[in-house]
């Protein structure tokens, strides 16, 4: 399971610290690691990553990072997926993608596997939301469900049920269109 030190640290020094594997988080002061995915939460990560690039990034609307460090208000996350809108994208002199994203993505998506707590994935999810995120994907593969988090909008909620209504997505990805059931398909392939 997940592990948090038993002192606080401030956030100067997490961040001098060497990289950890799997990634570890600084939240409220202290370090946690995240666990290591399994076969379900590496599937959909992988295969949600390549479809939504797909739209995005010819377009020049947006970029998606797997496992990315950010760091903003105080914490360092790494998301399981983050998405940034192509102006955002943090970016050194010459034009390429900077190493440090000091600001909160456009769009998160956490996906569950058994060892991640859907309660600490959720807080995350807000935290992100509260902070200028516009959207945030909560799935949970084994229920084949998928929460959707927006800011003063209400949670929505997608499962098998509705499985073949395009789940939501923030306005700059209008054009990415998938449902449950592709990613229990991702599963099954």
């Amino acid at each position: 399971m997940v592990q948090a030190l038993a002192q606080t640290v401030p956030l100067s020094e997490f961040l001098a610290r060497p990289e950890t594997q799997t990634a570890s988080e600084y939240l409220d002061g202290y370090i946690v690691q995240k666990p290591m995915p399994q076969g379900k939460h590496s599937t959909i990560q992988r295969d949600l990553t390549m479809a939504v690039e797909r739209v995005l990034k010819p377009q020049k609307r947006g970029r998606v990072f797997p496992e990315l460090r950010c760091t903003f208000a105080g914490r360092s996350i790494v998301p399981d997926i983050a998405i940034f809108t192509w102006e955002r994208i943090p970016r050194d002199e010459d034009g390429s993608i900077a190493n440090p994203f000091s600001l909160a993505p456009d769009w998160i998506v956490e996906i569950l596997s058994p060892d991640k707590s859907q309660t600490k994935a959720t807080k995350k999810i807000l935290f992100c939301l509260q902070h200028g995120t516009q959207l945030g994907w909560l799935i949970d593969p084994t229920e084949q469900t998928v929460f959707v988090y927006a800011s003063e909008q209400a949670l929505q909620v997608f499962d098998m049920d509705s499985s073949d209504r395009s789940l939501s997505v923030p306005n700059f990805a209008s054009d990415v269109h998938l449902t449950v059931q592709d990613m229990v398909h991702w599963l099954l392939d």
